[in-house]
């Protein structure tokens, strides 16, 4: 490890007659002097002057035979001092920084010297002056390097010094104006200093000097304390901790200090590097035994011995720091004992077990010891990682002392604490509980934490007048009710169920936990109604989760489910779609809803009868159709579960979607997507594209064939499920779509598919590959079995000529699958063809009608407007009466006439002619102008004549009389 006492080459203190390689060449006295001199124009003559008197200085000082000079160049000394008393211009920073390594030079021989040190020091201190503004550019390395020499200064072996050089860094951070400018000059920015001790290092160097002072209690407090400023900046702190800044600050905790401030200036560095760099490697450096162990003694020694309000504070600031270096696993915690303290520590009030550690404490209701209390709390939790830790913990009562608080607060008295502040120290043991209780199961069933959970969970559902505060982190949405508690009793029991000990959830349902968890369900439903939150929403998930966990693989527990249970579940599983995007934990919910369903209601008759008719299985695949990838895996799972119901096969093939969408429809696209997801490859129709691995996705062809144990599974096994191809399979053999055999193409569909609804012939091509599936795995895993064999040995003639028959048959059923697929497209072609010609026939006949209708019409228009056209087909409509009569005359038979006389058409008649003309109430009727008609009223008597009824059919006739 470097230290200040053997600096480095280009660092060094030791000098030659011509310059002082404290410095490197650039900031030699002769070459700053040109750089100052080509850099800028003359400031004049008292530029020149200051020039003079620092070179003189610099001359005197470096001349090997100062012995008898020493009045004289205290005196030159003391004249650059005054020179330079308003502050230093950058021209000249150098050469003072020259004259200052010069002079420390001589303070080991010389303790005259040790006052203009001091005094050239407290000049490095003033603002510096600049004469342009790109003087702090074009100056910044040297003032750089420049400030960085005060770090190494610090083995002069003076404590004047040493303090000085602190007190100069420190007013790097209290910038003042300086009283005079130098004319034609301006001061710096008041950053300009920070930034430069940042670039040069200065920290780094700093935190060296501390093995030169650690046995000085003045001087390391002064450098503390620079330290102190200095770690304010992120720069400064990654500088530090290259020089084990951590470490060595904690190994100082405990030097006697009666000022305290060793303690509090080191903690607060500590704080700081925590805070602007990086928290693990900080950590690393506080993980040693050493470390630890001062980290303990300080906080023991203020723990028994500190009063005062600022000594809790401090108190508090170190146990923070120790719980961080308890985080890391490579912490010597147990080994110092500081774990054992803190855990007895934690438990010391509530279990009040009397403690050699702990002899003389006494803590009070002050709100430093609350946090304390939160503290040490926090600190148990995070040692429950540690499998170490364990044991420490089982026997130093945490269990009891934590499940203290799983209770109702009582009235707090005089010397207690506060309502709030027992809510908060009540959730934030509870959260604890939660994450202790996995790893003490006996600890936890001896002290009945299930029956002390759920009498308070049933005391979070009651009608006691409760008002939580909700003012901390565990008591968030807890203000004026008892979510809060509820919540995070939840999670004691989700986190105790999901280890499936059976003597943990047996204990739960010999207690009634089934029925009182679907009250909870219900209650938190009722509470969602008037407002719908994240901790409502955690609150049923855990309570889902919690009875899956219970219901799992036991049929009796599943039936006291069933009913109730199912009328729960099914608003569950119809939430909104749009929910599942609202981040307050509404995908969560559906998840555990749809577990819970596959845990407790699966397997049990009852509650699978009971949720089919209440129409669940429409509900599981309405939600299937919107062909969210994280649902369908679950959702398929659970539909092929469901399948060992014989009824639930009737009603999957029932369910439509929209636009009249069938199930099969829907797996089959689903697998389409899942294929192409995958990246199988396929043609445009669908059609399998490679017959030798025909359902091989792009990333498992990527993957090499390693040879492994017989009982290891191979990629294309482990592929099976690792996507949702297998459940579609067995959800269509299910529907008995599978098992059909294809025959010869009718009517464009193989026979035993045209009864299956709702499918295209681009469906049947993917079912061809679909039924082939198991056939395509086996090959998949008879080619894998092939070139491990190859890689590890050749195999003898019988065995490579079986290999290869079977390598054969799989691309044989590949080809075979492909060929029937394009027979299936060859089919569809066909029947769309006929499909158009009988359209293109249809078209033909309308429009043929159309003509017929239009000749029909013209005919009409001749024989209306042409007379001649008329008479023409009046005969032939004559003629064609003649030619229909028979030619047989009967005796006696009565002759009608075809023809009405005196009726005026010109078109023929018929059976039945409508003639829209006149109303009937002036003219009298259709008749009156034939010979039919018996009489013609007058025309005021039809106009006039208000019809009161009208006449029936028989008194009609009878009016009419005889028609001859």
């Amino acid at each position: 490890m470097s230290s200040l006492a053997e600096p480095p080459a280009s660092r060094a203190l030791s000098r030659s007659p011509a310059r002082s390689p404290a410095l490197s060449p650039a900031l030699g006295p002769s070459r700053c002097g040109g750089e100052r001199r080509q850099g800028a124009p003359d400031g004049g003559a008292s530029q020149e002057t200051r020039s003079a008197d620092l070179n003189h200085a610099i001359r005197l000082l470096g001349d090997s035979d100062s012995s008898n000079l020493e009045e004289k160049q205290l005196k030159v000394l003391k004249k650059v001092v005054k020179r330079f008393e308003n502050g230093l211009p950058l021209k000249d920073l150098a050469q003072i920084i020259d004259i200052l390594n010069l002079c420390a030079e001589k303070v080991n021989e010389q303790e005259a010297f040790i006052e203009p040190v001091c005094e050239l020091i407290k000049l490095c201190g003033l603002p510096f002056q600049k004469k342009k503004l790109s003087d702090e550019v074009s100056y910044s390395v040297t003032v750089s390097k420049s400030i960085a020499q005060l770090g190494y200064l610090m083995r002069v072996p003076s404590s004047q010094v040493r303090i000085q050089i602190c007190k100069c860094i420190i007013s790097f951070y209290k910038a003042e104006l300086p009283r005079k400018l130098l004319s034609g000059y301006q001061p710096t920015s008041a950053n300009y200093k920070i930034e430069m001790a940042e670039l040069g290092g200065l920290a780094e160097t700093f935190v060296l000097s501390l093995a030169i002072v650690e046995n000085e209690l003045t001087e390391k407090l002064w450098v503390l304390k620079a330290l102190q400023h200095l770690s304010s900046s992120g720069v400064n702190c990654r500088h530090m901790l290259k020089a084990q800044a951590a470490s060595r600050l904690c190994l100082y905790l405990n030097d006697v200090d009666p000022s305290g401030q060793l303690v509090f200036r080191s903690s607060e560095i500590l704080w700081n590097l925590l805070e602007n760099t990086s928290k693990e490697e900080v950590v690393n450096q506080l993980s040693s035994l050493e470390c630890v162990h001062a980290l303990k003694e300080v906080f023991v020694d203020l723990l028994l011995h500190g009063f005062r309000h600022y000594d809790r504070q401090l108190r508090n600031d170190l146990l923070v720091i120790a719980t961080l270096v308890a985080e890391n696993p490579a912490a010597p915690m147990i080994e110092s004992g500081f774990t054992t303290l803190l855990i007895v520590l934690a438990t010391y009030t509530e279990v009040k077990i009397p403690n050699p550690l702990l002899k003389g404490l006494k803590l009070t209701f002050s709100y430093e010891d609350f946090e304390m209390k939160k503290l040490l709390f926090n600190i148990i939790g995070i040692l429950s990682k540690d499998p170490r830790a364990v044991q420490l913990l089982s026997e130093n009562d945490v269990m009891p002392a934590l499940l203290y608080y799983v209770k109702p607060h009582q009235k707090p008295g005089f010397h207690d604490w506060s309502a709030s502040q027992y809510e908060e120290l009540q959730l934030h043991a509870i959260a604890i509980l939660a994450s202790v209780a996995p790893f003490l199961v006996d600890k936890y069933l001896s002290c009945q934490a299930n029956t002390l959970l759920l009498v308070f969970l049933e005391w979070c559902m009651g009608q006691d007048p409760f008002f939580g505060q909700g003012n901390s982190f565990h008591g968030t949405g807890g203000r004026g009710n008892k979510l809060a508690q509820m919540r995070y009793s939840l999670r004691v029991l989700r986190s105790v169920v999901s280890l499936y000990d059976d003597a943990v959830n047996l204990n739960l349902c010999d207690q009634g936990a089934i029925s009182q968890l679907l009250d909870i369900l219900k209650y938190a439903a009722n509470k969602s109604k008037e407002r719908d939150d994240a901790i409502l929403l955690e609150i049923q998930a855990d309570t889902l989760f919690i009875l899956s966990a219970l219901c799992e693989n036991d049929a009796h527990r599943k039936e006291l489910f069933s009913y109730e249970g199912v009328d729960i579940l099914i608003p569950f599983i119809q939430m909104d779609p749009k929910k599942l995007y609202s981040g307050l934990g509404h995908n969560r919910l559906l998840f555990n809803a749809l577990d819970c369903l596959w845990s407790c209601v699966v397997g049990c008759y009852i509650g699978e009868d009971y949720f089919l008719e209440q129409q669940g299985i429409f509900i599981l695949l309405d939600l299937l159709a919107l062909k969210q990838k994280n649902l369908c895996n679950i959702i398929l799972g659970i539909l092929v579960e469901f399948c060992d119901n014989p009824r639930t096969t009737f009603h999957i093939s029932t369910w439509r979607g929209e636009k009249d969408q069938t199930a099969a429809n829907l797996l089959i696209q689903l697998w389409r997507q899942e294929e192409l997801d995958l990246g199988v490859k396929r043609d445009r129709y669908g059609r399998i594209a490679d017959v030798k691995r025909p359902i091989v996705g792009s990333f498992q062809k990527q993957q090499e064939v390693i040879p492994m144990p017989a009982n290891s599974p191979t990629f294309a096994i482990v592929e099976i499920s690792e996507n949702i191809r297998a459940k579609l399979y067995l959800l269509l053999c299910k529907l008995g779509v599978m098992f059909v055999v294809f025959k010869p193409v009718l009517h464009g569909y193989p026979l035993g598919f045209e009864d299956l609804p709702g499918l295209s012939a681009k469906d049947f091509v993917t079912l061809a590959i679909i039924r082939r599936y198991v056939d395509f795995k086996v090959g998949e895993v008879w080619s894998e079995v092939c070139t491990e064999l190859k890689e590890e040995f050749r195999p003898v003639a019988s065995d490579e000529e079986a290999l290869k028959i079977i390598s054969e048959v799989s691309e044989n059923i590949g080809r075979s699958v492909a060929a029937l697929q394009t027979e299936v497209l060859e089919s569809q072609h066909r029947q769309e063809i006929r499909e158009e010609e009988k359209t293109y026939t249809k078209i033909q006949a309308v429009h043929k009608q159309k003509e017929m209708v239009n000749k029909s019409w013209e005919n009409f228009l001749t024989r209306t407007s042409n007379y001649e056209a008329l008479k023409k087909a009046k005969r032939l409509q004559e003629k064609s009466i003649e030619a229909s009569r028979s030619k047989l005359k009967t005796q006696n038979g009565a002759v009608h006439s075809t023809d009405i006389k005196g009726l005026s058409t010109t078109i023929g008649s018929g059976r039945l002619v409508t003639v829209e003309s006149t109303p009937s109430q002036l003219i009298g009727g259709p008749l009156s102008g034939t010979d039919l008609a018996l009489g013609k009223p007058s025309v005021c008597e039809g106009a006039l004549k208000k019809i009161k009824r009208v006449k029936t059919l028989d008194s009609i006739k009878k009016d009419l009389g005889p028609v001859e």
